[in-house]
Parts: structure tokens; C-alpha cells; sequence
């Protein structure tokens, strides 16, 4: 286990040029403290966020993981906040950070994860670990232009693209500039916080559980923030009180066993492509409803507290479909926010044969499908899995969780292979806690003017599951990307706008006030 230096934040504090810590001051003081701070230092933290993303966080590179596990450390023990690098055989690291205030009423913690998504180079404008900055959306005519220098004016449209950018690793520029904020200003957190950063969220977190439960004592808090996600749609701030859970499986028809000449055996061998197609089309029919039996049993409905947030948030539907070139949506047009509130069945990839130049006139040997499913709370991962292999076998075929051999491939007309992924349930926590209601103030603080957006549900999923052994600790989801960041997809991107609203809110939500 690695550790570092302990700087007091106070020192940090007086190192800024302030005096003496003001006795009473709420979130409004710190998002102004953020704004000036910003405003100042805008470029430094900049280079900043483009020297975290220029480590390369995928999978496949585990010393990657380290050492962006060692930079963040690095980064906020020189913040004074009491740093540690947790360490497991076969894991990434966890990074643990710890701030205490004398006379503090409450411990809040902050989980946000540094690991991104797999990246294929080819499919990028610019190598995905290069940030690259640009005047707009670059599908919108942006241009490239170099990192600000030192007093530069700062166009908040400006985007800054690289892996991770959006997802994760923007709550951590935003964490350490608002920490910055407040040292300068002479403010300090009015909460103990608990800081923890995950190394494998995108491959569902196998090894959390053994750190939480390794170090429970130390994690204890009044709330946890999860400071993940993109904001409303609409551009509009939110904060979330929940997310879908997730599993997923490969589905394999077998053809013949090899690929054959479609002219010499088309009509004559089973096309294990056409089959697949088949066998998805069975379980989704043309307006999004899954056809499963038994999807949607175990979906516990939403609550009236749940349908009046979704009555509250803002209609950006017809928007969104502009934005996104759909002339209609799924489930006869229902909002989108209600369709969250349902499990769904995604095809995330199908594989047979080639196409385009790489097209041949065969009949492939085998086709695979690649599928996710997105749970609401009620549906248990497991079971949804056992309610699709039903389906499967209800259409005639044969599973198996291996590849075949020639007797079994003889045995069985239809033959396909499951292989199944772990992946874990739904949570939704209630907004109604005390703690929550300062939440929700010190955010209205950081958005301003406009109106916070309060959404029962995330789309993604999240290791929520894992933070509920104290059942009366509240979860709340902090986004700050853009909706529209390329989030696990080519050319990820952070408009700088929300990148400064970041800034803000963890400022705010640092110095968020106290219930009496």
C-alpha cells in the first residue's frame, strides 16, 4: 500500500493569500470561489485534465491503471488530502483519500472511477490518449486549436476530445480545481469526505466488493456521491437517485463446419447468419417491447415520488430525435424517461461472415450475437439470463455453454452456444433524507439560474449495489459531462462548459451547508 504526504488544507488556505476562514459562509460563497478561481486559472487546469488524459486507463494496460492510480494520489495529497493507493493481487488499484474537519457534522464520500473504455485507434480523428482541443463539436465544424496559455480567454463551447474525458475522468480535474477554489478563498469542506476512485467500473467492478468490505470502517459515511454520468439531455443540470443495472451474454449459432460456397450449397445448408437474425428478431418486436416470456414480471413499478420527478423534468424528446436524425422512437413515443424506468434487451454487436469489401458468397459456419440487458430494480441479473436461454430453447435449440464438438454438432439440428457475464441489480435510493436536501441545495447553487433537473434513474449503470450495507445512507449521482461526449464511443469529448460547471458544484457540494 502506497502513501503520501499530508499537506493541511488550511496551509493550502493561506499559501492562496487568504486570512482567516470566514465562521459562516454556504455553497453560494464556494461556487463564486470557484468562478473567480476558474476565471484565474483557467488554462492551468487545462493542461491539467489533458496531462490525466493523456495516460492511457484501458484494460488491456494494466501498468496504465497504476499509474493513473498513483497520479491521482499524487494529485490530492499535494491538495492535503490524506492519500492512499489499496492494492489486491489481479486488480487495479483503489485510490483512497480522506479529509477530516474538526467539528464536522457529517462524512460524505465520493466515488468516481479512472479506468475508461477498450479504444480502437482506427476509429478516432486523434489517437484516443492525445487530447486534442477544438473550437466546437467537430461533426458540427469545430476546429482544432492549441491548449490556452496562461491568461487566455476561454470560449466555454470548446471541447476537448481524448478517451475518458467525459467518462471518467472529468470529476477528477473538476474535484482538484474546486479544492483549489476553496483553498484560495480561504474556505474550508464543512463535511469530513471520503474519497474513493474505482480502476475497473467499465468491467463491472469484480474486485470492489473486496475492497469495501476490506476497509469498511474507513468508508463509512452520511452519504455517498457518485460523481459519474452526463447531465440532462437537455443540457440542463441534474442529480440522479438511482441506476439501471446490467448483465449480458454471447449468443453463437452453428452452421457447418466450415464456410461453404453459397452457389454450391445455398438453399441446402442452414445459413447460421440468417438464423441469428431469426432467433434476435424473436425477442423485440418492432416498437421496442421485449417478447420474453416473463421479461417484465419482476419490474417493481415506479413510485409516486419517482413519477412526479419524471412530471417535473423538462421535454426535450423532440430535440433529442432532431439531434439524433430519428424521425420516431421506440414504445410509441412514450418520454424517454419513463422508458428508462423499464428493462430493456440491447444487441451491441452481430458478427457472421464479412461485409463490404471483405464480403465472400458463402454461408459462414457460425454467427454471434452480442447482447446486453439493462435491469430496473426487481429484476435480479441472474434470472433475466435464465429468461432468455428459455427463450432461446423455446425456439428450438439446443444451448450449450461451450464450444461444440462433432458428435454434438451432429445430435442437434439447432445448436447454440450462452456464454454468460456477471454484472449486478438496479438501486434507486429515496431524495427525501436530510442530508439529500442540502445535496439538492448545494447544487441549485452551482446551477445557477437554470433549474435543476431531478431524475429518478440513470440510463448507464453504476456498482451502486455494492455502497448498500447501510440501507439509510443515501446514494446520489452527480453528473457533469455533456450528453452528447461520445461516452464509450470514438472521439470522446468534455465541452468546457461543463467541465466549469464541475468545478462549481464540487465546490459547492465541499461546502455545502449544515442542518442545525
Amino acid at each position: 500500500m502506497l502513501r503520501f504526504s499530508v499537506v493541511p488544507l488550511l496551509a493550502i488556505a493561506c499559501a492562496g493569500g487568504a486570512g482567516s476562514v470566514p465562521a459562516a459562509t454556504g455553497p453560494e460563497d464556494a461556487v463564486r470561489a470557484a468562478r473567480a478561481h476558474r476565471e484565474r486559472q483557467g488554462a492551468t487546469i487545462l493542461r491539467d485534465f489533458a496531462a490525466m488524459l493523456a495516460l492511457p486507463n484501458t484494460p488491456d494496460e494494466p501498468e496504465g491503471l497504476v499509474r493513473n492510480a498513483e497520479a491521482l494520489a499524487e494529485r490530492f495529497a499535494a491538495r492535503g488530502v490524506a492519500t492512499e493507493v489499496w492494492t489486491q493481487d489481479g486488480a487495479p488499484p483503489v485510490v483512497y483519500g480522506r479529509i477530516d474537519v474538526p467539528a464536522a457534522r457529517r462524512t460524505i464520500g465520493i466515488y468516481a472511477h479512472y479506468d475508461g473504455q477498450p479504444v480502437d485507434p482506427a476509429r478516432w480523428a486523434h489517437p484516443p490518449f492525445e487530447p486534442t482541443l477544438y473550437t466546437g463539436p467537430r461533426e458540427a465544424g469545430g476546429t482544432r486549436r492549441a491548449l490556452p496559455a496562461p491568461g487566455e480567454a476561454i470560449d466555454p463551447e470548446w471541447r476537448i476530445y481524448a478517451r475518458s474525458a467525459g467518462d471518467d475522468k472529468a470529476p477528477f480535474a473538476a474535484l482538484l480545481a474546486a479544492l483549489d477554489a476553496l483553498g484560495a478563498a480561504g474556505l474550508e469542506p464543512t463535511s469530513n469526505v471520503v474519497f474513493l476512485f474505482d480502476g475497473e467500473e467499465e468491467r463491472g467492478s469484480p474486485h470492489l466488493a473486496t475492497y469495501l468490505a476490506r476497509h469498511r470502517e474507513r468508508l463509512r459515511v452520511d452519504a455517498w456521491l457518485f460523481a459519474d454520468g452526463p447531465v440532462h439531455t437537455s443540457r440542463r443540470p441534474q442529480l440522479v437517485f438511482g441506476v439501471r443495472g446490467v448483465t449480458g451474454l454471447e449468443l453463437t449459432v452453428y452452421g457447418p463446419l466450415r464456410a461453404l460456397h453459397s452457389g454450391h450449397y445455398g438453399n441446402w445448408a442452414p445459413n447460421p447468419a440468417l438464423r441469428l437474425a431469426q432467433l434476435v428478431a424473436s425477442m423485440v418486436d418492432g416498437q421496442g417491447r421485449v417478447l420474453i416470456a416473463g421479461f417484465y414480471d419482476t419490474t417493481r413499478p415506479p413510485t409516486p415520488e419517482e413519477r412526479a420527478m419524471i412530471a417535473r423534468l423538462p421535454d426535450d424528446d423532440a430535440a433529442l430525435r432532431e439531434e439524433l436524425g430519428l424521425a420516431a422512437t421506440e414504445g410509441q413515443g412514450a418520454p424517454r424517461a419513463e422508458r428508462l424506468l423499464l428493462p430493456a434487451l440491447n444487441v451491441r454487436g452481430l458478427e457472421a461472415g464479412g461485409v463490404g469489401a471483405q464480403a465472400t458468397n458463402a454461408i459462414p459456419a457460425q454467427a454471434t450475437a452480442s447482447i446486453d440487458l439493462r435491469l430496473v430494480p426487481g429484476n435480479d441479473p441472474a434470472a433475466m439470463l435464465d429468461l432468455v436461454e428459455r427463450h432461446v430453447r423455446a425456439q428450438g435449440y439446443h444451448v450449450i455453454d461451450h464450444e461444440p464438438d462433432r458428435a454434438t454438432r451432429l445430435a442437434h439440428p439447432r445448436l447454440a452456444r450462452i456464454e454468460r457475464e456477471g454484472g449486478y441489480p438496479a438501486v434507486r435510493t429515496s431524495p427525501a433524507a436530510p442530508v439529500v436536501r442540502e445535496i439538492i441545495a448545494a447544487a441549485e447553487a452551482a446551477a445557477g439560474p437554470e433549474p435543476l433537473a431531478l431524475v429518478p434513474s440513470l440510463g448507464g449503470s453504476l456498482p451502486l449495489q455494492l455502497f448498500l450495507n447501510t440501507p439509510d445512507r443515501p446514494i446520489v449521482i452527480v453528473p457533469l459531462a455533456n450528453h452528447d461526449d461520445n461516452q464509450h464511443a470514438a472521439d470522446e469529448n468534455l465541452r468546457l462548459a461543463n467541465l466549469w460547471y464541475g468545478i462549481d458544484l464540487f465546490a459547492a457540494l465541499l461546502h455545502m451547508s449544515v442542518a442545525p
